[in-house]
């Protein structure tokens, strides 16, 4: 995508950009939003989805995956979401919430012109995706975030679920990302464009 290599970005350029790609899934512009553990991945994508007008975001923290399952594991969910999509049709999903327990409400996708899926293994090579986004911060920041989000008492399963995450970022199945951005300063209009 040319000019991707600029320094800093901010998010209604992006948008814009975003907007000016081909469909990737039927006539849906899917932009897949990967990173580690806390890195800021919901947060750039919310910040995103709201310059696009409100376009809809799915995460993995919203499919049932329990700790020990691979980073992969929630994309076999995911492909039952994304399939009436990629015909062109809506598709029906419902949201897990993990600490209640259940699902949400029925929630509809619209069948274009972008979605937005986040989460680790969401730009994994095979995903039908338009733009390909890395969300990056340094290893403390991501840890300090995750035990704030989740609470100290899944410290453990958060050690091996990053030893699960650093295997796939240096496998061979690695997504290869179009942008790569500092998940440390998500707040502001403007994206700090990594090399």
């Amino acid at each position: 995508m040319p000019g991707m290599d600029d320094a800093v970005l901010t998010y209604p350029a992006l948008a814009a950009r975003v907007r000016a790609l081909p469909p990737s899934l039927g006539p849906v512009r899917l932009v897949a939003v990967d990173g580690r553990a806390g890195s800021g991945k919901s947060t750039f994508a919310a910040r995103l989805a709201a310059a696009l007008g409100g376009a809809p975001v799915v995460g993995s923290d919203d499919f049932p995956v329990p700790w020990d399952a691979g980073v992969l594991s929630w994309r076999d969910p995911l492909a039952a979401v994304l399939a009436p999509l990629a015909e062109g049709r809506p598709a029906l999903w419902r949201r897990y919430a993990w600490r209640e327990g259940a699902y949400g409400p029925p929630e509809e996708i619209p069948a274009g012109p972008v979605l937005l899926v986040e989460g680790v293994g969401a730009a994994h090579p095979a995903a039908p995706a338009a733009l390909r986004v890395l969300v990056a911060a340094p290893d403390d920041v991501r840890r300090a975030r995750t035990l704030r989000r989740d609470g100290p008492e899944h410290a453990a399963a958060h050690a091996a679920w990053a030893r699960r995450e650093a295997a796939y970022f240096t496998g061979p199945g690695a997504p290869v990302p179009d942008l790569r951005v500092d998940g440390t300063g998500l707040t502001g209009e403007v994206l700090r464009v990594l090399p």
